[in-house]
């Protein structure tokens, strides 16, 4: 087997782990609306590291067919349309476009040089054009359904936004996290550090930032799992009101205490 058939399986290897991983998050809902939309643990970024770390027609090929397991999941949303317009305008639109779009994560770094910034710019991108197709389906042939005749654009737009704000939310602050602690243009992922930096600082320093992922994770699902009426799924600024803030600042200043205990314990063992 010659280097490069060497380097495609190790590639289509990479990418069906990643697929499968994503369909696994993807199932794994941190809070799901009433009429269709969920907030999920990053579902995507696997999808978005394979872009990020593959040329272009790795990422696009692992999105497309992320995106037709996605579509397999949600069979049952087919169920509501009878036309064959509609159908294939539901699949296109809410699925194939929707999810394939992660594919061109990586197509930002040949204007950006920093891994981080550039997977972060990239999964910002994808999830931007993935809340437009979700806006059009809804403006058009979910009209009539689960969103209204009337004013269906600005409702689609603040219907799907209650759920893609906090998904966009925490793809990007899991995408900057994972580059800025892995090197992926190495072969095998490893993870990155300062010479300067032993073992032991590099996991606190780790940890710390892990702390602080997850509390503002959790914090996003608590403030926003409030914004959108539970019954008509409409989006209500109000519902603000209804956030639980005593749990909110107990997540935020554990996750807070935890990090600066690491992070304190790192520059200690450094000094010694």
């Amino acid at each position: 087997m010659n280097s490069k058939a060497k380097i495609n399986v190790r590639a289509l290897t990479e990418c069906s782990i990643m697929i499968a991983l994503s369909t696994v998050l993807s199932v794994i809902k941190l809070f799901e609306m009433p009429q269709g939309g969920s907030i999920t643990l990053a579902s995507m970024l696997p999808i978005a590291v394979i872009a990020h770390r593959h040329n272009f027609k790795y990422g696009i090929g692992a999105a497309l067919v992320a995106s037709v397991i996605q579509l397999l999941l949600g069979l049952k949303n087919f169920s509501y349309f009878t036309t064959p317009e509609s159908l294939i305008a539901l699949g296109v639109f809410d699925y194939i476009l929707a999810f394939g779009v992660f594919g061109l994560v990586g197509i930002v770094k040949k204007w950006i040089k920093s891994q981080s910034l550039a997977a972060t710019v990239g999964v910002m991108l994808a999830s931007a054009l993935r809340y437009l197709c979700h806006v059009i389906s809804g403006a058009t042939i979910w009209a009539g359904l689960s969103i209204p005749d009337e004013a269906a654009i600005a409702y689609s737009l603040s219907y799907n936004a209650t759920y893609m704000v906090p998904e966009t939310i925490i793809l990007v602050l899991t995408a900057a996290y994972l580059t800025s602690s892995l090197d992926f243009t190495q072969k095998t992922p490893k993870r990155l550090r300062s010479e300067s930096v032993d073992s032991f600082s590099a996991l606190c320093f780790s940890g710390a930032g892990l702390a602080v992922l997850a509390a503002l994770i959790t914090d996003t699902i608590l403030v926003f799992s409030k914004l959108q009426n539970y019954d008509s799924g409409e989006f209500m600024i109000m519902g603000l009101t209804e956030v639980n803030w005593l749990a909110v600042g107990i997540v935020t200043a554990a996750a807070l205490a935890v990090a600066a205990t690491l992070v304190i314990l790192a520059k200690a063992k450094k000094r010694a």
